[in-house]
């Protein structure tokens, strides 16, 4: 959800989207359903209650209160859950370690109404094979063989174009000649980080990354292999596991956005089968230490330390947002 990703406005429960949140909290504490799920950007793992723009900070600003501590919206969402008698666990997930073509990571909240924490989902898939489990599933394995002549896409400008010919599989801009680093990314060479999304062709034998809502967005760039375009809406719905004969509804990028913010249909399974596990009573499989992801300390219960440890006070009822 885009109220709550690092790389927007971080709005949080004063966008709309974030209400979305909050009224779909109500419903499950009123419903009370025996199990709920929820999905989010891993921007929920450090998202404030409010958020401060980053010009009012520092040494000539107010220090931050209590509402603008990083990870104080997942806090008060998981409180909320478990005074209605919820247990809960959450982790962040590579949708890759269960045998998605895609390394896109997302926090997935799971909760059971009889108050018991249910286990955290059991990979199948590991980027070097650890424990003994399958290889990460790749883009080769999953795009090579679709029709080369039934493809729909939006296209990269000419100009944009000029570089690409210019790259190969798994390649970006830091790949292009160096007297056209600067060219080629006009004012956002001067900005700062890695910048890994400009002019990146996807690589053959790996997973691809996130799929976005737009795979030609300059900063975000989701360009194929080989072919001098983005990927297509078809290669799109192979890499978040649909079968082909799926009709997606609205126009080209109607259906870009719709199929870039699915859940992988492997991440989904892994969700069931541990709710099953669950429901039979059965111990899941558990591997220790494996990296589901690569950030640390993404797990309900040393996130949880860890973030109560730099909050100035518990949050308790305390909520100054207008959340009506």
């Amino acid at each position: 959800m885009q109220a709550f990703s690092s790389a927007g406005k971080r709005q949080g429960f004063n966008d709309d989207r974030g209400n979305v949140f909050l009224t779909f909290i109500d419903l499950l504490t009123e419903l009370r359903p025996r199990f709920a799920v929820i999905e989010n950007v891993r921007g929920l793992l450090s998202a404030p209650l409010q958020h401060r723009p980053h010009e009012m900070r520092g040494n000539h600003h107010p220090s931050l209160c209590q509402d603008e501590q990083r990870g104080g919206a997942l806090l008060f969402i998981t409180r909320r859950l478990r005074e209605a008698g919820y247990g809960i666990s959450f982790n962040l997930y590579n949708a890759a370690n269960f045998g998605s073509p895609q390394k896109r990571e997302r926090v997935v909240i799971a909760c059971s109404r009889d108050g018991e924490k249910l286990p955290y989902l059991t990979p199948t898939h590991s980027e070097t094979e650890l424990y003994g489990l399958l290889k990460w599933r790749t883009l080769r394995e999953v795009i090579e063989e679709l029709p080369q002549d039934k493809h729909h896409f939006v296209k990269f400008p000419e100009k944009r174009l000029k570089y690409y010919r210019l790259l190969k599989s798994g390649q970006y801009w830091r790949d292009l000649p160096v007297e056209l680093h600067q060219e080629a990314l006009g004012a956002s060479y001067h900005a700062g980080g890695g910048k890994t999304g400009f002019y990146r062709r996807l690589a053959w034998d790996k997973p691809a990354p996130t799929l976005v809502t737009h795979p030609a967005m300059p900063a975000t760039d989701l360009a194929h292999p080989e072919a001098d375009r983005p990927l297509s809406i078809e290669e799109y719905k192979r890499i978040q596991e649909f079968p082909d004969n799926w009709i997606i509804a609205g126009s080209l990028l109607e259906q870009y956005r719709q199929v870039g913010n699915a859940v992988p249909c492997s991440l989904g399974r892994a969700i069931a089968r541990i709710l099953l596990t669950h429901l039979k009573g059965e111990i899941p499989i558990s591997y220790p230490d494996f990296p589901y992801s690569r950030y640390h300390r993404t797990d309900d219960v040393s996130w949880t330390v860890e973030t109560l440890g730099h909050l100035a006070e518990p949050l308790g009822e305390q909520l100054s947002l207008n959340l009506v």
